[in-house]
């Protein structure tokens, strides 16, 4: 929920679900819908007006600025659809910049920056400033980085939005590619019907509420639940990083789960919060 001249603004209402260990979800719904709100809360990127979001166990909404951007360094990966890389920095310069921040030694920080750059088809590419990369060679730059720390959760918001048709499928290809090697949970707020269509479970917001959450290849079977909030109430998730135990709500609105790596034991329910 937002404060916009003098008037609350809600934009997510009624949110509540678990995402579980290494599933791959797309986040769809029109222009305006909350998608990007909602990723943001999910990643700790902003704080739900109530309600909870759970990181492997941990209330992130609990976390002061500080502890919540420390937690997400260790992990969470993110993809922007504007690829946010520093333009004074090379790609391989880009890629090492979470890697040195974890202070795991320069040698073996050049040699998985490298490796990751090479695995998205830029090993010629590794001294160019992003403005001597075509769009499509700075998304997989973007990529690389956000693989960096072999995150247990990644969010990718629009990746291949900004991308013409031939180097967005590259990405996307690219997206998918990794995320089974590396067993991450994916979870993603897109457009495309397509790459939509490659996740295994999608969920549908409009006007601010899941009106449909299925699964992909298996049908169309309900894979979550949301109880009712109170209305004003703000969205919340839980996060559970890979191998490091499940992530649940506790079923008090304004809680909505997404796990990694251990299966989480029960959904939650939501609330409404942020902007789209």
């Amino acid at each position: 929920m937002y404060e916009s001249a003098g008037r609350r603004l809600v934009v997510l209402r009624d949110i509540g679900f678990t995402i579980e260990p290494d599933e791959f979800v797309a986040i769809v719904g029109p222009s305006g819908s909350g998608k990007t709100t909602l990723l943001g809360l999910l990643a700790g990127l902003d704080r739900p007006s109530s309600g909870r979001v759970l990181l492997d166990g941990r209330d992130l909404s609990a976390m002061s600025e500080d502890e919540r951007a420390a937690f997400r360094a260790a992990n969470v990966g993110f993809v922007f659809q504007t690829f946010q890389l520093i333009p004074t920095l090379t790609a391989l310069e880009n890629v090492l910049v979470p890697l040195e921040l974890k202070g795991n030694g320069r040698r073996a920080d050049m040699d998985r920056a490298r490796a990751l750059l090479e695995r998205v088809g830029l090993g010629e590419r590794l001294d160019h400033y992003p403005a001597q990369l075509s769009g499509g060679e700075q998304q997989r730059v973007a990529l690389a980085r956000a693989f960096a720390n072999e995150p247990a959760v990644l969010f990718a918001d629009e990746p291949t939005g900004n991308l013409d048709a031939e180097n967005g499928a590259a990405v996307a290809d690219l997206l998918v590619e990794l995320n089974r090697e590396r067993r991450t949970t994916l979870v993603l707020v897109t457009h495309d019907p397509k790459l939509a269509a490659r996740a295994g479970r999608v969920i549908r917001l409009e006007g601010g509420r899941i009106v449909s959450d299925t699964g992909g290849a298996g049908g169309a079977a309900p894979r979550a639940t949301a109880e009712a909030a109170p209305a004003g109430r703000s969205a919340g998730g839980a996060v559970a990083p890979a191998n490091r135990g499940a992530a649940r709500g506790d079923g008090t609105p304004g809680d909505a789960s997404v796990a990694s790596g251990t299966r989480p034991s029960d959904a939650a329910s939501g609330p409404e919060g942020g902007a789209a």
